[in-house]
């Protein structure tokens, strides 16, 4: 089946509110992903600043493992492990829900939207869409959208549907899109580091906000949107060094798959920041 078969098909599970397992059972989503749409909301660039400057909670810095895998693998391993309290982030288009999953592409919030419920949770925020479609820089802004236990049926776009769903919130937020950003204007370098120095403290402070403790991050912005991996990282350890967070979550993931230009990404991560 094409990319795009699988989106129809997604689509298709998600009206029905139920799938069909391999074992031929019948799964039940429906509630969950009415929920999921229900409870999804637009957070401002005001609302996430005010987040961040929050007093941090105070306690221990939290387990950081940079693991070869999907931000999918991930977010099931953990949702299996028995944590409740999961949330993913969502590499995502600043200017149309799900990027180009309708159309197949291959990045990974496409991956993400053929996998679950997703895409029907951000198609209520126009604001979040709308607004950065206006913005002339492709640095974009700092509205996010999250959408929380959203229903995990597949965890690859082409698989069958999993005997059991695993749920898991997830936050959609837009990296710097760097690659036509340079070439227009190469000495965008500098609001580029500034963008993700924010953006990652933004990232954190919305999964605080709705109580995670298990929270699933990856190149963000460092394949479609051609970042430096080095810079995401960088901006990360920063963040996470800053003690803003400390206490704030048991265990950060960095999801990176070891495949093609990922595993440059892989490998600047851990330089940057071990595993």
């Amino acid at each position: 089946m094409s990319l795009k078969g699988v989106a129809k098909a997604t689509l298709a599970i998600l009206e029905a509110g139920e799938y069909v397992a391999p074992s031929g059972a019948r799964v039940d989503i429906g509630a969950a992903q009415a929920a999921a749409v229900a409870g999804s909301r637009l957070y401002t660039p005001d609302e996430v600043a005010a987040l961040v400057a929050r007093r941090a909670p105070g306690g221990p810095a939290p387990a950081l493992e940079i693991t070869a895998e999907t931000t999918q693998e991930a977010t099931r391993r953990l949702c299996v492990a028995g944590h409740t309290d999961v949330v993913a982030l969502n590499f995502a288009s600043a200017r149309n829900p799900g990027g180009g999953f309708l159309g197949g592409a291959r990045a990974q919030e496409e991956e993400l939207c053929r996998c679950s419920g997703l895409y029907p949770t951000l198609l209520g925020h126009r604001a979040y869409y709308e607004v950065n479609r206006q913005q002339r820089s492709l640095i974009y802004t700092d509205h996010m959208i999250f959408s929380p236990r959203v229903p995990f049926f597949r965890v690859h776009g082409r698989d069958e549907p999993l005997e059991e769903p695993f749920f898991a919130g997830v936050i959609t937020a837009p990296a710097p899109n760097a690659g036509p950003l340079l070439r227009r204007d190469p000495s965008a370098k500098p609001a580029i580091r500034e963008a993700f120095a924010r953006r990652w403290r933004n990232v954190l402070a919305v999964a605080e906000d709705n109580d995670s403790r298990h929270l699933v991050l990856g190149a963000w912005g460092c394949g479609a949107f051609h970042n430096d991996p080095r810079v995401a990282a960088d901006t990360l350890a920063d963040a996470l060094d800053s003690g803003r967070f400390a206490g704030s979550f048991a265990q950060i993931t960095i999801a990176i798959p070891d495949s093609g230009k990922s595993s440059d990404n892989l490998r600047a991560f851990r330089a940057r920041l071990g595993g």
